[in-house]
C-alpha cells in the first residue's frame, strides 16, 4: 500500500462523496482488493456503490465492510454475494500502522474510491478519517455554498 498518485490515470467505478463531508480526512491510501471474477465484471460495468461502506480489522487483516457490488447477470450458476466482506490487500507494516491508528486514536478507515489503476488491477482509496462535529458540517457547507457563488459571480462579470 502506497500514498495515492492523484495524477496517475484512474477508471473510477464507485466514489464516496460522502466521505469528505462527514469526516476530516488524515491520511490516503492505496489498496488492493480481494475480488472474485463475476465482481470484476460488474465492477467493469461502473456497478457497485460504498457509500455505507467502512474497512475494519479481523484477524490481523484489513476487511471492506458493507460495500455493495451487484451481481454479474451472465454469471448466472457462478454468481457472488453481494454484501460480502472483501479482504484488502495490503503489506504487514502498514496493516499493523492502520489497526494502531484505529484503535489508539480512535480513527475510522472509510474507503473513498474504487478504481481500476493503469495496470487494470482493481483498487480501493482509503481515508483514515476522524469524525467531524456538527458545527464542522455546517462550516463545510457554507464554504461550499460561497465557492459556488463566487464562480457564479465570476461568471457574470467576466
Amino acid at each position: 500500500m502506497s500514498k495515492v498518485n492523484v495524477t496517475s490515470k484512474r477508471n473510477i467505478v464507485a466514489q464516496n462523496k460522502r466521505a469528505r463531508f462527514d469526516f476530516h480526512i488524515e491520511d490516503t491510501f492505496e489498496a488492493g482488493i480481494m475480488l472474485v471474477g463475476s465482481e470484476v465484471k460488474s465492477l467493469r460495468q461502473g456497478k457497485g456503490t460504498i457509500t455505507e461502506s467502512y474497512a475494519t480489522e479481523e484477524n490481523g487483516a484489513i476487511f471492506l465492510i458493507n460495500s455493495y457490488i451487484p451481481e454479474y447477470t451472465e454469471a448466472n450458476q457462478f454468481n457472488h454475494e453481494p454484501r460480502r466482506p472483501r479482504k484488502l490487500l495490503l503489506h504487514r507494516s502498514e496493516i499493523n500502522r492502520l489497526i494502531g491508528a484505529v484503535q489508539k486514536k480512535g480513527k475510522t478507515l472509510v474507503p473513498l474510491s474504487i478504481y481500476f489503476n493503469e495496470k487494470g488491477y482493481a483498487k480501493v482509496e482509503l481515508g483514515l478519517a476522524v469524525g467531524k462535529q456538527k458545527h464542522d458540517k455546517r462550516e463545510t457547507e457554507k464554504k461550499r455554498d460561497w465557492q459556488r457563488e463566487k464562480s457564479r459571480i465570476m461568471k457574470d462579470q467576466g
